[in-house]
């Protein structure tokens, strides 16, 4: 960070002298200047380089408006400004916090001023690091010998061998040297939570407005375990989201409990819609509880929020409404609704202590946060027993944790702190908003077919779009008032073929056409629908990306347009069968796979299998003992009505359990067997195009089976 802008706008021959040897000493002092023309652009520079260590500027010309204005963009960053003897300062309290430093025009005493404004500068980047992370960066500059684990001892060992040489060149020094054992004593435990850890909670309970916060290394699959391990004893009920996560049937079926699922709804596109506020309700409750086998009150709810495709709940109705005193947030795509206000009573750490109720919510500091994979957070907000919960802490996480997992967690949430998180949020969803903007131009100016948004038709403001019950856009029947929203950075753009309401067209495009072609120009998709495909907008999406997504998608058009073959648009899937694809056009294999659609009725066959819950023969775990026990053997796909699945049966899309360990398919479940007959028929007919179903493999014949218990 030793760049300096430096607003050299003054006019006045003696400031002018003071400004020209203050940037001759500053330059021999090592320091890079940047030159602005002006306050805009000055300001303008803040915001697109994080690198910038200070900036110097004439009081006269700009006074305290610039001084706010580089404030709002970062409130840590140096100020260095000129003053005359008379000139008047008008501060106000709030001003204070500016980290502003005035000097006077003195020719002589410019020495003096670099020597200030370097030491400035370097308290500037000692400051910025938390506790945690500044902690482990001394840690590695002392350069200690240890004899202890890991065993590559900072990098050495790699250094020994030609292959570990490669390794050690593509990671670098820090990464090796900054893995270090958890004996080293300075940086305290992430077990016991005692040191710079602690600390790093401790910061990061105050940036998330939680009353307890943990720092988990291995993934919110683990945070949502620890979290069901304290909060869901043995034998107890609890209520589940039925479009959970499988780390929460992981969890069911590593301790027993009864579950009762809350069942959300969905559209054409196959959209999660979120659970209607009667379920929540203590009438609705009690009558799944009358139904169930074993049941009992439930202990703990589960919540997802958001969902994947990007739909929040009004969590602060929930909090209130639903009557059991332990409640699960789980919040992995969504760790930045404390850092912008169209996310205000939508989270579950929002708002203040429910008396009497417990709230989690578990974070995945790494989807949509500058952090590493597998960086994690738990925050609770209510009294629990710490101790007790941090021995199902303890059981999942670690005793040889990846330190530099930590420090991201810890520096991913440095970042939101205050303005500075505030900001980054603002540009994330205004990069978001406009591509939205650009897809709606592009398809009002197309003679024929473009592709559209999944969203409202006024998307002018920086809000979370409501789905109202009277709007046609979302495609949910007639869904709850003040509900459920859609966020702004997750982007749903729709294909031709099909529109919300289900009806399909005679022809259309796929979505995993489309999804095929930009993964073969370097773009991943987060999901793919049907006729759907999500993009994550998050911080780390620049114009560029934008751009070049924007840029494909019309490339993909013209392309299909022109009916280019296979072996042309998409070598790599031409490379998966040459023999199948020879003489296949782009417009053939779109429209095959859309017939499939067609022939399955695939809006229709999505909402019937989703109607039905199969019913629970025995829970997740007693299903999960006699799979361990050997008593499990495989059926046919088309064969498993009046058979116990063994295992979760999950397709991607739309990402939602639908068979669960323990449960039996009967009769009024034959259209779940008709979706994953159409699933796997697409991968048959069309190479390339397989599905990933967890619970669903092929046999040695190439036959779709199951495992069920005998």
């Amino acid at each position: 960070m030793k760049t300096i802008v430096m607003l050299n706008d003054v006019t006045d021959v003696f400031k002018a002298d003071v400004f020209e040897n203050l940037a001759e000493e500053l330059t021999e002092a090592g320091f890079d200047l940047i030159f602005p023309k002006n306050a805009d652009d000055l300001l303008d520079l803040l915001r697109k380089n994080a690198r910038i260590g200070g900036v110097i500027f004439d009081w006269d010309h700009h006074n305290l408006v610039l001084s706010r204005a580089i404030s709002k963009i970062n409130g840590k960053l140096p100020v260095f400004t000129f003053i005359n003897d008379n000139t008047i300062l008008d501060f106000a309290f709030s001003d204070l916090a500016i980290n502003i430093h005035f000097h006077n025009y003195i020719l002589n005493h410019v020495t003096d001023i670099v020597d200030r404004i370097e030491l400035k500068i370097e308290e500037y980047i000692h400051d910025l690091l938390p506790t945690f992370t500044k902690a482990l960066f001394d840690y590695v500059h002392k350069e200690k010998y240890t004899f202890c684990t890991p065993g590559h001892m900072g990098g050495a060992a790699f250094e020994q061998s030609p292959v570990g040489s490669l390794f050690y060149d593509f990671y670098g020094e820090n990464a090796m040297r900054s893995d270090v054992s958890i004996s080293v004593e300075e940086l305290g435990s992430l077990l016991d939570h005692s040191g710079p850890h602690k600390e790093a909670e401790e910061f990061i309970e105050e940036v998330f407005n939680a009353d307890r916060s943990f720092i988990v290394t291995n993934g919110t699959s683990t945070a949502n375990k620890i979290v069901g391990m304290y909060a869901c004893p043995a034998g107890s009920t609890i209520l589940v989201d039925r479009n959970c996560h499988k780390s929460i049937t992981h969890l069911m079926m590593m301790t027993n409990l009864v579950p009762i699922y809350l069942c959300p709804t969905r559209n054409a596109y196959g959209i999660l819609g979120g659970i209607p506020k009667h379920e929540f309700t203590k009438e609705h409750i009690q009558k799944l509880v009358d139904i169930t086998p074993k049941a009992t009150w439930p202990v703990h709810a589960v919540i997802t929020n958001s969902t994947y495709d990007g739909i929040f709940y009004n969590t602060d109705y929930i909090k209130k409404i639903l009557p059991v005193n332990s409640i699960h947030f789980d919040s992995a795509w969504v760790p930045y609704t404390n850092f912008h206000p169209i996310y205000d009573g939508k989270s579950g750490m929002g708002g203040e202590r429910i008396e009497g109720k417990v709230i989690y919510e578990t974070q995945s500091t790494h989807k949509l946060l500058a952090a590493f994979s597998q960086s994690s957070m738990i925050h609770v907000k209510g009294k629990i027993n710490e101790r007790t919960f941090n021995e199902g802490y303890m059981m999942h996480t670690t005793t040889s944790p990846l330190y530099s997992i930590v420090a991201s967690c810890e520096t991913a949430a440095a970042m939101m702190q205050g303005e500075s998180g505030k900001n980054l949020m603002q540009q994330a969803i205004d990069r978001a908003i406009n591509f939205r903007k650009e897809i709606i131009r592009l398809k009002s100016e197309s003679p024929d077919w473009f592709f559209d948004i999944w969203q409202p038709s006024n998307i002018n403001e920086a809000e979370c779009w409501p789905l109202n019950p009277n709007s046609q856009w979302h495609g949910f029947p007639k869904p709850d008032e003040d509900h459920l929203y859609l966020d702004p950075i997750k982007v749903t753009v729709l294909m031709p073929g099909m529109d919300a309401q289900g009806k399909l067209d005679k022809t259309g495009i796929p979505g995993l056409v489309v999804a095929r072609f930009l993964d073969e120009r370097g773009i991943i998709i987060e999901k793919t629908g049907p006729y759907t495909l999500l993009f994550l907008f998050s911080m780390g999406i620049d114009e560029t990306r934008a751009l070049t997504l924007l840029r494909s998608l019309m490339d993909f058009k013209r392309i299909y347009d022109a009916n280019l073959t296979i072996r042309d648009a998409m070598p790599d899937l031409y490379a998966v069968n040459p023999e199948f694809y020879v003489d296949m056009r782009i417009q053939d294999l779109a429209q095959g796979i859309h017939q499939l659609m067609i022939k399955y009725d695939l809006p229709n066959l999505m909402y019937e299998a989703f109607d039905h819950l199969p019913e629970m023969e025995m829970t997740p775990h007693e299903a999960y003992q006699e799979e361990i026990k050997g008593n499990v053997t495989e059926c046919l796909l088309s064969e498993m009505v009046d058979k116990v699945s063994a295992n979760m049966i999950l397709p991607y899309p739309p990402g939602v359990p639908l068979i669960m360990p323990g449960e039996k398919v009967t009769k009024d479940n034959l259209p779940v067997l008709r979706f994953l007959e159409m699933l796997c028929e697409r991968g048959t007919h069309y190479p390339g195009f397989e599905t990933d179903i967890h619970g669903v493999y092929k046999n040695a014949d190439g036959q779709y089976v199951v495992r069920v218990l005998i």
